[in-house]
């Protein structure tokens, strides 16, 4: 990935702002996947290929750590706290919970098209198509999943959980990437 000057980057110690930091480079790719979209139809070019390759590549590996980091660590927390505030946000985790699951079928079928674009230097019409409603959906999806959780899920885990939770979360955050 590379270099943002002046971009902020968070370390396992706030596990909630490395969660955002990851909706960051999720973005970036998501805008690569899209100006990929664009030209799929024709021949790949020298910078087009590696860039949907990282851009395929991020998805297939990172992203769904970054699912499991929320769905397995942060979420099951935030579910422990009875509390109003957290109790209606137990709700939009599910809308959440549910947009990762509409994502990965989503990041499954933009997998398959872009390794046979990779494989032939092309997609046929139909094919492209395809790919370009998939991204068309996946940007939608991540538009509004990354702001509830950016703007409402993050802060509230930050200000609510405790630090040892904090601390468990990061540690397994860091488990899931050694």
């Amino acid at each position: 990935m590379p270099v943002q000057i002046g971009a902020q980057s968070h370390s396992f110690s706030d596990p909630t702002g490395l969660l955002s930091d990851c909706h960051r480079r999720i973005e970036m790719f998501l805008g690569t996947l899209e100006r990929v979209a664009s030209v799929i139809d024709r021949p790949l070019t020298e910078d087009i290929r590696p860039a949907l390759e990282s851009a395929l590549r991020y998805f297939r590996e990172a992203a769904p750590k970054h699912t499991a980091d929320e769905e397995e660590s942060l979420f099951p927390r935030l579910r422990q706290i009875h509390l109003p505030d957290v109790e209606s946000a137990v709700e939009r985790l599910e809308l959440l919970e549910h947009d990762h699951v509409l994502a990965a079928s989503l990041h499954a079928e933009v997998e398959a098209l872009g390794q046979r674009c990779l494989a032939y230097g092309s997609l046929e019409s139909t094919d492209a198509e395809a790919f370009r409603k998939a991204i068309g959906t996946l940007v939608a999806i991540y538009k509004h999943h990354i702001t509830v959780e950016d703007n409402f899920v993050f802060p509230l885990a930050a200000r609510l959980l405790s630090s040892t939770d904090k601390a468990d979360i990061a540690d397994e955050m860091a488990a899931r990437r050694s």
